[in-house]
């Protein structure tokens, strides 16, 4: 008996000591990918879509819009914070790939001069080289005809001159405090009649976001000329300045830090706090500069990174026009006529699961109801609400909002519910990234109207898709409640990839009403039926998931994990994945942006494949699906196996049971997994590939595929 215990345990700590072993060996950070290089690797990826001669042309120009606004949120923030983490002096490395701020600078300013370079050639082939095979110029303004320059002449006089406000830089004047991602003409100027304390003189102009950024001009018939603001600026610029010469006008843009430091425990009002540092975004340090190639001198940008402060590896010297997000209303302003050069346009269909003449209350309660978005309309999502609001049956409404639309209707409803009597209760999560400034307009109008307007627990950010509506009927309470992975925005629901459910089981409801309570009172996190909260919920349950995955892999032999989310960067998470392959079970990764684990390994993570599928939709939709042994364990969620998912926001997994639902979800990531047209594969030194398939046969296109699905039912119909 003895013996057995000793050996027993002898055992035990050989199987510790290994283990041991195993975690020291898998946490090396050259299993690792940096997550700011991995998310450039993102961005390239957006990129090759403008590339892609299979994208109509007018969406390889939108494609270039989206890398550059992709790009200065990457300099606003991610940038801009290594950027202070140098300034402070912190050299100490990350914890994922081991580089230290300075050394991830260093790698991204290589990579970034690289991808501008490759997107201002892409941007000359498309303009200089494509479009005019379609009748549109974009023109140099030496290149106008006489009723061209005329026509130009008068608009500058009449309209643009008006607006412009020319800034002198001088003893008295200092320089200018510029808006982040404002766009300036730096004007040098010499006095016509010379003195003997005449120099140069320094001028700034800042080119109006208040007007188009491009103007057509008269042409032929059928064909499009357009010039550049920038550029009839410039033109006209002595117009500024009577009594001296310009020398030059020279553009440039500035991306400041856009971080908030919002200081929540010192914070008597939340909405106050969030106001007062969204007026200080707009100055906060520089990130980076732009410049057109070859119009700078060194001494005058030598200049101006003395006044913002910034190094030269963070400038960043354009051969074309600076700022091409304006391609999106460009493309919209020349596309009437044009509608060939973009994608065939797509209406999203009545959802599977709810006929066109179905009341979604009543066939809520008959089944749960599975909706994927774009390829099935978000309007019943937003009928939901908008019937919650005027049902007299309904007695009350909770929800939570992270991101909305401009005018939203789902707002609108919320706020002629709490007119109309109802009890209404909004989460309106004001730390939203970029959204702030919206999401206080939307607190206060909401407050107005009646609403209970929370903003969630302090130093978290409520992250989770959650609706619930409480109906009495003969005498019965019921609840209806909504989950989903995206945003309860009617404008990003047409273009972002997205599932959710919408469910009448009683445990379901009442997680649903433990939840907002947990959120709006002082209470300890409840113990929930079904839902899943984070923080550090989801990560333990993902966890004992995959445990259960191994488990199961080395009694059937049959294991695999497939997961479809935004990002992957929790080192916890990542290193049981790398368990979990070593284990020999296969792991599947759809991964649109950024993604820390490195595939195909040998010994480490050879079980593990990672695709990222970029196309026409931008794939937001989270899907865990666990084999375990058939059983096929599948949830949904609002949470990336993100660190700052698992412990800094309130996210919500939830369990998908109704089996046709689960098995339309199955069906959809096995569809992208076949992905052969918008798939890149990572392969084990963290690059990015297209996927390898048979010329002869034309590759699958999953987001295609979906399309042609939803449109099924309709075309059956006809």
């Amino acid at each position: 008996m003895t013996t057995e215990i000793t050996n027993n345990q002898l055992q035990e700590e050989e199987s510790t000591e290994t283990q041991g072993r195993l975690l020291e060996e898998i946490a090396k950070p050259q299993y690792y990918n940096n997550r700011e290089l991995s998310w450039l690797a993102f961005n390239e990826r957006v990129l090759e879509e403008a590339e892609d001669v299979n994208n109509p042309l007018l969406e390889r120009l939108k494609f270039l819009a989206i890398f550059s606004s992709n790009l200065d949120e990457f300099f606003m923030v991610r940038v801009a914070g290594l950027q202070d983490q140098v300034r402070a002096g912190f050299h100490k490395p990350e914890n994922k790939s081991g580089l230290t701020p300075k050394e991830q600078l260093a790698k991204i300013a290589e990579r970034t001069q690289a991808l501008v370079r490759r997107q201002t050639e892409v941007y000359r082939h498309l303009i200089y080289d494509l479009l005019p095979q379609h009748n549109v110029h974009i023109a140099d303004m030496k290149d106008l005809n006489s009723t061209q320059k005329a026509f130009v002449n008068e608009m500058f006089a009449e309209t643009i001159f008006p607006v412009l406000t020319p800034v002198a830089v001088d003893a008295y004047r200092p320089f200018p405090t510029l808006f982040s991602k404002t766009l300036n003409l730096l004007v040098l100027l010499e006095q016509d009649e010379a003195d003997l304390e005449s120099r140069e003189k320094v001028a700034i102009v800042q080119v109006p976001s208040v007007l188009d950024r491009y103007i057509k001009v008269p042409s032929a018939d059928g064909e499009t000329v357009i010039v550049l603001l920038e550029d009839v600026i410039a033109a006209h610029i002595e117009k500024l300045f009577y009594g001296y010469s310009v020398k030059s006008a020279q553009a440039f843009r500035l991306t400041r830090n856009a971080d908030l430091t919002i200081h929540e425990e010192g914070a008597r009002d939340l909405l106050v706090e969030i106001e007062k540092e969204l007026k200080k975004r707009r100055w906060g340090l520089g990130s980076r500069l732009e410049v057109r190639e070859g119009e700078m001198s060194e001494e005058v940008l030598t200049y101006l990174l003395d006044e913002f402060e910034i190094e030269e590896t963070d400038v960043f010297h354009i051969d074309g026009p600076l700022d091409l997000t304006f391609m999106f209303s460009f493309v919209k302003g020349i596309s009437i006529g044009r509608e060939h050069l973009e994608y065939e346009s797509f209406i999203p269909q009545p959802p599977l699961d709810l006929q066109s003449d179905e009341n979604i209350f009543e066939k809520a309660l008959q089944q749960d109801i599975f909706f994927h978005h774009p390829y099935e309309s978000f309007v019943p999502i937003v009928d939901f609400i908008s019937e919650a609001a005027v049902n007299p049956n309904v007695l009350a409404i909770k929800q939570t909002l992270y991101r909305v639309s401009g005018n939203s209707p789902i707002i609108q409803a919320l706020k002629f519910a709490a007119e109309n009597g109802k009890q209404v209760t909004v989460l309106v999560e004001l730390k939203a990234r970029f959204d702030e400034e919206n999401n206080v307009h939307w607190a206060k109008q909401l407050e107005q109207a009646g609403c209970l307007v929370i903003y969630g627990m302090n130093n978290l950010k409520t992250h989770s898709k959650i609706t619930l509506v409480v109906s009495r009927r003969n005498g019965k309470i019921e609840r209806f409640v909504h989950l989903g992975t995206g945003n309860y925005n009617d404008a990003t629901a047409k273009i972002y990839t997205d599932m959710g459910i919408i469910t009448t089981d009683k445990e379901f409801g009442i997680d649903a009403t433990n939840f907002f309570n947990y959120l709006s009172g002082y209470t300890e996190k409840p113990a929930f039926n079904h839902l899943v909260v984070a923080p550090f919920d989801i990560r333990d349950e993902f966890i004992r998931l995959m445990d259960e995955e191994i488990a199961c892999h080395k009694k059937h032999g049959n294991g695999f994990i497939r997961a479809k989310m935004n990002s992957l960067t929790d080192k916890d998470l990542m290193m049981k994945l790398y368990e979990a392959s070593i284990a020999g079970v296969k792991v599947e990764l759809i991964i649109r942006g950024i993604c820390c684990i490195r595939p195909g390994i040998p010994g480490i993570s050879e079980n593990i494949t990672v695709t990222s599928i970029v196309g026409r939709f931008l794939e937001h939709s989270r899907i865990y699906w666990f084999h375990h042994n058939g059983e096929n364990k599948v949830y949904l969620s609002s949470a990336d196996m993100m660190t700052r998912n698992m412990i800094k926001r309130v996210e919500i997994l939830f369990p998908v049971y109704a089996s046709e639902a689960k098995a339309r979800i199955i069906n959809i990531m096995n569809t992208q997994l076949e992905d052969k047209a918008k798939a890149r594969i990572q392969d084990s030194n963290g690059k990015y590939h297209y996927k390898d398939f048979d010329r002869s046969e034309d590759p699958i296109n999953s987001q295609e595929i979906f399309l042609k699905d939803a449109l099924k039912p309709t075309l059956d119909e006809e």
